[in-house]
């Protein structure tokens, strides 16, 4: 169905959702833009969104589930990873950058407005003059000396009766409107990587207690296939092979170790700490909650994802743009004025009949300017529907975010309950195929092959369990982080 922003507004009523921050969307904008006068109708653009009735894999949510909270990352229930979320919030040096940018842009939001009012200057000069003593035919008069003192204001204002400057002023606020959305996309995109990093590294971890067990597992079997060797029923070949298993559990350690120091340094980044004063105590993916998310409805994801509120302030900055460039084609009316004392006597400076004033008012239309004016309109169009464009794809990208990640989280879910039971079935595979090699009754070829087949299952198991928790985080980064609680309609209202 295709329908347009106001109407968003309306399907999410009727469902039972109060979007109370769709305000800074481009619909209130249309309002508040349309009321003003600033902007002419035939600026608007319409997104012409075409909104899912939900999502294609939320049956995957439980209507008792509850939307990601403000600080959703407490639902691991890990304090360590609590404690680094926290630190990252506050000293993250990208997330100070993006701070740092959209206090500029409020700066230059109030330097844009300033031409709103009018200007006001005061000066005030003491002024000395003395004349030449010799005259033209060469004869002395002594000369004279003359002292002026003068005290003026100045004020100038241009009319904005073609709501240009309204427009400039209106286009500022929202480019910081859309800055202080750029900060929450990079504080959201900070703190879903402090996530990412700290289950990678409980990961590591687990593969590595993992890969030490089945070092030892291994030279356990060897020293049983010697035993046999010693006792004559063994061979030479036996032994090499189990060697070799030992060698290869051996060589999986180092690049292992790698992966959890990069991790680590990548979490030491994110906190703005140098590595060596990052120590990450970790322990177990085993020790993870696994929290319940909704995704809610797809026009409620309008309001929550920072990105898409960003290119909606972007895009209502370039409609008030339009308008500007528009009010250029016409004329520009100056209103000047200026007004004081002057005299030659300090004492009587401030008198009524030493008192001047002048005023002006000047009036300038464009009339030939090689199409200059025309160049900028068409241009601050065309970066309007760029702009435009951009939105519709955020939006409907966000869509398929959600269904990525509710699908992911599916799938990684059923993933997970196999891969327990594989490795159930390869480690009781395992132990009897070890009782019998003790025994002197088992196959050589079917302990080797149990033992790979156990390994195998036990770092795979440590992947899935990461690969669902990275779905999980997923969701939370693609529901666009936490989300205001909701408001309960009041009993009087229904």
């Amino acid at each position: 169905m295709k329908t347009t922003l106001p109407e968003i507004v309306a399907v999410s009523s009727i469902r039972g959702w109060r979007l109370a921050t769709i305000g800074r969307g481009l619909a209130a904008f249309a309002l508040v833009a349309a009321s003003a006068g600033c902007i002419l109708t035939k600026d608007l653009p319409d997104p012409a969104l075409d909104l899912p009735e939900g999502y294609k894999a939320a049956r995957l949510t439980r209507a008792q589930d509850a939307p990601p909270t403000l600080d959703w990352w407490r639902g691991f229930r890990s304090a360590e990873l609590t404690t680094l979320m926290e630190e990252a919030q506050t000293v993250n040096l990208d997330i100070a950058a993006a701070t740092a940018r959209f206090i500029q842009a409020d700066a230059q939001a109030r330097i844009t407005g300033a031409a709103l009012l009018p200007s006001l200057s005061g000066a005030g000069s003491e002024t000395y003059s003395r004349t030449s003593g010799s005259s033209a035919s060469g004869l002395t008069n002594g000369g004279r000396e003359v002292v002026n003192y003068s005290s003026s204001l100045s004020a100038s204002y241009e009319l904005d009766f073609w709501g240009k400057n309204r427009d400039a002023a209106q286009a500022a606020e929202e480019t910081s409107v859309a800055n202080r959305f750029d900060r929450d996309v990079v504080a959201l995109t900070t703190l879903t990587s402090v996530a990412t990093a700290y289950f990678q590294v409980l990961a590591s971890q687990d593969r590595l207690r993992t890969a030490q067990s089945n070092i030892a597992s291994a030279q356990r079997i060897l020293n049983a296939i010697k035993e046999r060797l010693k006792a004559g029923t063994g061979t030479d070949l036996d032994v090499a092979q189990q060697e070799s298993v030992l060698a290869n559990q051996r060589a999986l350690v180092p690049p292992l170790r790698q992966t959890l120091d990069q991790n680590i340094n990548a979490l030491a980044t994110l906190v703005s700490r140098p590595p060596e004063s990052v120590h990450v105590d970790g322990g177990t993916l085993n020790q993870i909650a696994i929290p319940k998310v909704t995704a809610g409805l797809p026009s409620e994801l309008l309001t929550q994802r920072p990105d898409i509120r960003r290119q909606e302030a972007q895009l209502a900055s370039a409609t008030a743009n339009v308008g500007n460039a528009r009010a250029q084609f016409f004329p520009s009316i100056q209103l000047t004025g200026q007004g004081g004392y002057q005299s030659s006597a300090l004492s009587s400076l401030f008198q009524p009949h030493a008192a001047f004033f002048s005023l002006v008012g000047g009036l300038t239309q464009p009339i030939f300017d090689g199409g200059k004016i025309l160049g900028n309109f068409e241009l601050t169009k065309a970066k309007q529907d760029e702009l435009l464009q951009t939105y519709r794809k955020t939006v409907v990208q966000s869509f398929a975010d959600v269904d990525n990640a509710l699908m992911s989280i599916r799938q990684t879910t059923i993933r997970l309950r196999l891969q327990r039971d594989v490795l159930a079935a390869s480690r009781r595979a395992f132990q009897l195929s070890e009782q019998q090699l003790r025994a002197g009754t088992a196959d050589i070829v079917t302990v080797l092959n149990t033992q790979l087949t156990l390994f195998q299952a036990e770092d795979s198991l440590s992947q899935a369990q990461l690969a669902r928790l990275l779905a999980i985080v997923s969701l939370y980064q693609a529901l666009g982080g936490g989300w205001e609680p909701r408001m309960e309609k009041p009993v009087d209202a229904l």
